[in-house]
């Protein structure tokens, strides 16, 4: 009775363990947004975690919800610096997600600075 108990439990174990990793590990897509970072802000009572929003339209009407590691150190000072900007950000897609690392399946691994195409058309024209 002890063996099959200690079986099943190994058993639990290992396929726990697997999920996790395939989780964690294996990216279901990876791509790149660019829009307005509307928001960034730390959520949760027991696991902090970094969520952010951006407005990928003119009116808002399309937001992209992400969430960061808290080991990418650098990302998140740049997305704190970036707030208000149009910004690309390029980030990887799981399966699923945990409690502890976000609540989105969506993760950014760098984020840089870029010129908004609404605002270079109205310069273009003005410049006409």
């Amino acid at each position: 009775m002890k063996k099959i108990l200690a079986i099943i439990l190994l058993v639990i174990f290992l396929i726990t363990t697997f999920y996790y990793l395939i989780i964690y590990y294996v990216p279901y897509s990876e791509g790149v947004r660019s829009g307005e970072l509307i928001k960034i802000s730390s959520k949760g009572v027991l696991f902090k975690t970094l969520e952010g929003e951006i407005s990928q339209g003119i009116s808002g009407a399309q937001i992209f919800k992400f969430s960061v590691e808290s080991n990418k150190e650098s990302v998140v000072n740049n997305l704190k610096e970036l707030q208000g900007k149009y910004v690309k950000v390029t980030y990887i897609e799981r399966f699923g997600s945990f409690f502890w690392l976000g609540d989105t399946k969506y993760f950014i691994t760098d984020v840089v600075q870029e010129n908004s195409p609404h605002f270079n058309n109205f310069k273009q024209k003005n410049n006409d």
